[in-house]
């Protein structure tokens, strides 16, 4: 695909529209995870270095229905990325219009504005074409780097894109691709996938993808349930998903038919609460009434071992609630036995990347994907709405 990288576009005395992925978590009007915005700076201070005349900041946050609510503001982005930056981020009213406009001309050389919240208008998730007209008026070029939203057509990501002739990539979109793409073309073997998370139903596509490029799947979280009363296993008061049974089973038998080995926990932490402080038991096999919300130590010993043994590991999705400590062993024991492996090691975004930083052991992997949806959605071998919007 045919697309141009920031650094291949004559940036000087332009209006240098970015779209941006600043969706962190907020408490009490404070960023509590500034991840997203320090993987963006790179393409911020690329522009500010070559002469935006403005720089114009897009994001969304959350989901507030498609109405302003104050605590959806992008405030409290711009008061840490003025921080991060070194100089004040201008936060704008809203994100199009005409004031918006005349903010944006009186705007010098350098400065940077940030646009309020994409989605307090609902036109940005419907991609309508009058939202995309107005949002384009705003740049002379367009630079997506929100590779998390890049696998779904809104205003900012896909519709306006096509009216600014001159577009292209961040760095971190640039990245995001690049390091995902070794998974699908080039992966050392042997390749490990591991999966967790709640819902099989996010994650089929992945895996029916990657049965002809991986060796090893390890199924953890609540999917593993649903995977489990596909070889009649018992799952007591699990979460399973009923209609999707079928489908895990019909998985298992082309994991055998290809020769992949796929490993289901073999031991699990139940309780008769799933969200209860307390700590839970650990059994073979979960009896009736209770129900399974971690990986045993078993389960988490034979994961480790094949952790170690692959040369390629790509994960997504915890090994259980990994949110309450007292089922939290699993999903942190994967991600120290990810972390010091040998192998190139990818984290597909969300709650596994939320994991990896609360655990303290980011600096250990290979790739942290900023995109849980948009990973999965590009290992699956879809086209990316965001990032097809950016070809020539």
């Amino acid at each position: 695909m045919n697309v141009q990288p920031i650094d291949q576009l004559d940036l000087s005395d332009q209006r240098v529209f970015i779209r941006a992925d600043f969706n962190v978590p907020l408490e009490n009007g404070r960023v509590t995870d500034d991840t997203r915005i320090r993987r963006t700076l790179p393409t911020i201070q690329h522009a500010l270095k070559e002469g935006a005349h403005p720089l114009i900041l897009a994001s969304h946050l959350g989901r507030p229905g498609g109405t302003p609510r104050p605590d959806y503001a992008l405030a409290p982005v711009s008061r840490r990325l003025s921080e991060l930056l070194g100089q004040a981020v201008v936060q704008a009213e809203d994100c199009a219009g005409t004031t918006v406009e005349k903010q944006i001309t009186a705007m010098g050389r350098g400065d940077v504005l940030l646009l309020e919240n994409l989605r307090f208008h609902p036109e940005e998730k419907k991609n309508d074409p009058d939202f995309a007209r107005a949002l384009a008026r705003l740049a002379d070029i367009y630079i997506n780097d929100a590779f998390g939203t890049a696998h779904r057509a809104h205003a900012s990501t896909y519709g306006m894109a096509s009216l600014v002739s001159r577009r292209g990539m961040g760095f971190l979109m640039q990245e995001e691709i690049g390091q995902l793409e070794r998974l699908l073309h080039d992966p050392a073997a042997p390749f490990l996938v591991i999966l967790g998370g709640a819902k099989v139903a996010d994650k089929i596509g992945v895996i029916r993808n990657l049965l002809d490029r991986a060796d090893v799947f390890l199924i953890g979280g609540a999917m593993a349930y649903t995977f489990m009363r596909a070889r009649d296993e018992k799952v007591g008061r699990s979460k399973i998903e009923s209609d999707k049974v079928d489908l895990a089973r019909e998985i298992i038998e082309a994991s055998v038919e290809k020769n992949v080995l796929l490993l289901l926990p073999t031991d699990h932490v139940v309780t008769a609460n799933g969200d209860s402080p307390a700590a839970g038991r650990v059994v073979r096999q979960i009896p009736e009434g209770m129900r399974g919300v971690d990986i045993g130590p078993q389960s988490i010993a034979g994961f480790s071992a094949e952790i170690e043994k692959a040369a390629t590991i790509f994960w997504n999705g915890p090994m259980g609630i990994f949110e309450n400590e007292a089922f939290a062993t699993g999903t942190r024991s994967v991600a120290r036995a990810v972390a010091e492996a040998a192998a190139f090691s990818v984290i597909g975004g969300g709650d596994s990347m939320a994991a990896v930083s609360q655990f303290g052991l980011s600096e250990g992997i290979g790739h942290i994907s900023t995109g849980g949806g948009a990973s999965l959605a590009f290992l699956e071998g879809r086209t990316l709405p965001g990032l097809n919007a950016l070809a020539a």
